[in-house]
């Protein structure tokens, strides 16, 4: 008995192997993102006594640093009513932005067994370090949203909505970094060196231990080139979620936020998602030759 062939026109059509790759394609194997998350975060705490409670001890040192430092030698409490609340809802979206950009950049190398033996979109690594780092953002977010409670906050929709804008900023254009030096640090390692001087300077480039206020008064009408600075909209937009509903109406530091404040959030996204499909087609101009420089 002789097996017969399927006629050609019932065959699928023939597609490069890359036609399922991108960040496309890493969404669409969603179970195993969800099993390099899952290995990301066991890995990290692999051999802890705490756990996941570094996830809380890391932030809150560096709050109780900056808190020290910038607001009792500095004496800015009395310029920035509850100092506390305005620096520590800027720090949780630093240590976002800074945590997926700085090991989405290593993701590809720290991973080189995974990527050189498994076909899967080589995004995955980037994505699935995105994702461990908005795991950590919880306990961060909610020590601000207890810390807020404490201090007379109260919820608001347009500061939920500002929330929520501000995290999609930074999860994008952490995404967007991670996928353009991710892939530069496969054939140059400085990259990864490069990323974590930038992000050194992070940190004074947001309205974080200063308030925007301080930026208004300092240089006038200048002061609406520093909005050009998306991560500078995150960190005030998190604030209008926290920091505002805990200070008096009309104080002038509130005063001094800038107008339109979701508006220039909805463009900043825009912008973002535009950097991201960028980032996209140079990572998949490079990802061919990654296999051989690992």
């Amino acid at each position: 008995m002789t097996a017969t062939l399927p006629d050609e026109s019932e065959l699928p059509p023939l597609r490069p192997p890359s036609a399922d790759n991108g960040l496309v394609g890493v969404f669409r194997r969603r179970y195993l993102l969800k099993l390099l998350v899952r290995r990301e975060i066991s890995a990290r705490y692999q051999g802890s006594f705490l756990g996941l409670l570094w996830s809380y001890i890391n932030p809150l040192s560096q709050f109780f640093i900056y808190y020290a430092v910038v607001g009792l030698i500095f004496n800015l409490h009395d310029n920035i009513p509850n100092f506390a609340i305005h620096l520590y809802a800027g720090l949780t979206l630093v240590h976002f932005f800074t945590e997926t950009f700085g090991a989405g950049t290593r993701s590809i190398v720290r991973n080189r067994a995974l990527v050189v033996k498994m076909a899967m979109p080589r995004e995955m690594f980037p994505v699935a370090t995105m994702l461990v780092s908005l795991y950590h953002v919880g306990p961060q977010l909610v020590i601000l949203l207890v810390a807020s409670v404490l201090t007379g906050w109260t919820p608001d929709p347009t500061g939920m909505v500002a929330l929520v804008l501000a995290l999609l900023i930074i999860a994008v254009l952490g995404l967007s970094g991670a996928l353009f030096f991710s892939a530069a640090n496969v054939f140059f390692r400085d990259f990864g060196n490069i990323v974590g001087v930038f992000n050194n300077f992070v940190r004074w480039g947001v309205p974080m231990m200063y308030s925007y206020s301080m930026v208004d008064d300092r240089f006038g009408r200048f002061a609406q080139y520093y909005l050009l600075n998306p991560l500078a909209d995150a960190v005030l937009l998190v604030q209008r979620a926290f920091w505002v509903g805990t200070v008096p109406e009309g104080h002038e530091t509130v005063a001094a936020m800038p107008d339109h404040l979701l508006l220039n959030g909805v463009v900043i996204l825009g912008f973002s998602l535009v950097l991201l499909c960028v980032a996209q087609l140079v990572f998949s101009r490079l990802e061919n030759k990654i296999p051989e420089r690992l």
